[in-house]
């Protein structure tokens, strides 16, 4: 099951999204309130992480990190998951909105381990549903800095706390007005990375099994190259900060795995970007060294066979 409780991978994450929007010039994608909803403190926290070479040990408030001295790792390391994943997303959902929306019908936008996530503010498309889940206290700090920023809560948004120590992912949703006749556009972003196949398949199970024919789940993956001695010097660095910052990536699945995990819950993939794909669409004539993961996949898998029966 996907534990939602914010972690600092995740903010490594956010960070990266408000660097390059303030200081990219050849954007992948400008999350433009990425930095408004993170906020000073803990965007400063994790620029002296960085600055630190992520040794938490050596973090000290008397300072203010500098943008000049994290630059390297930042592009290096940091910057091209999240930029790439996240113009994925986008890139999906629009499409997928784009076809369901017609004649102002509705739709679902499902978050899991939302995190800082700004969409519910960009999002221009009142029929687009947002349901954010995460922890209860990463939500309550967003909460907090949407209060200090003074802006005006979207009435398509929906938070849902989950616990996933005592509460049902399923139970939350049904509880907070999700409609499963619905279609349903379901963002698995980032967790991958630190499951192990059958765990992450759980979540996957309870998302096919809530949503009709019509419905979309995304996500990435890192493949079975992650750890093993093929892997670059790059994603063996990238392994080893995460296994510093006491969450240590796994071993990473074949698509061939990825493929069979989907089958068993009615599940086909439809979108597959591979390295070299995420390279071409993302990457391609920049100047600034940011390149594709030679490990990571995207994935957009849609619903087979008849609409659920609820």
């Amino acid at each position: 099951m996907v534990d939602n409780q914010e972690s600092i991978t995740a903010k490594l994450c956010s960070f990266a999204r408000a660097f390059h929007s303030n200081y990219g010039t050849d954007k992948v994608f400008d999350d433009y309130l990425a930095f408004d909803l993170m906020g000073k403190t803990q965007y400063e926290e994790m620029g002296k992480l960085i600055e630190n070479d992520f040794d938490l040990s050596k973090q000290d408030e008397r300072y203010w990190f500098c943008h000049k001295n994290i630059k390297q790792a930042l592009y290096d390391y940091m910057l091209p998951i999240p930029l790439s994943r996240i113009s994925f997303a986008q890139k999906e959902l629009s499409a997928f909105a784009e076809k369901y929306t017609a004649g102002g019908k509705k739709i679902q936008y499902v978050i899991c381990g939302a995190g800082m996530d700004s969409f519910a503010f960009r999002n221009t498309n009142e029929n687009i549903q947002v349901f954010e889940i995460d922890h209860p206290d990463t939500q309550a700090y967003k909460k907090e800095r949407i209060k200090e920023l003074e802006w005006m809560l979207p009435r398509n948004l929906t938070f849902v706390p989950v616990d996933f120590n005592k509460d049902s992912l399923k139970e939350k949703l049904l509880e907070n007005g999700f409609n499963p006749m619905l279609p349903t556009f379901t963002a698995i972003l980032g967790v991958s990375y630190y499951l192990e196949l059958n765990v992450f398949e759980q979540t996957l199970k309870i998302i096919s099994d809530l949503t009709n024919k019509d419905s979309r789940i995304i996500f990435d993956f890192p493949d079975q190259t992650t750890l093993s001695k093929k892997a670059s010097p790059r994603v063996r660095e990238l392994a080893d900060i995460t296994a510093r910052l006491g969450e240590p990536m796994v071993k990473g699945f074949s698509v061939w795995q990825i493929k069979r995990a989907l089958g068993r819950h009615s599940l086909k993939i439809e979108n597959h970007e591979r390295p070299k794909d995420i390279q071409r669409n993302y990457f391609t004539g920049r100047n600034d060294n940011l390149r594709a993961y030679e490990n990571v996949h995207f994935v957009q898998a849609r619903k087979r066979g008849k609409r659920n029966k609820k």
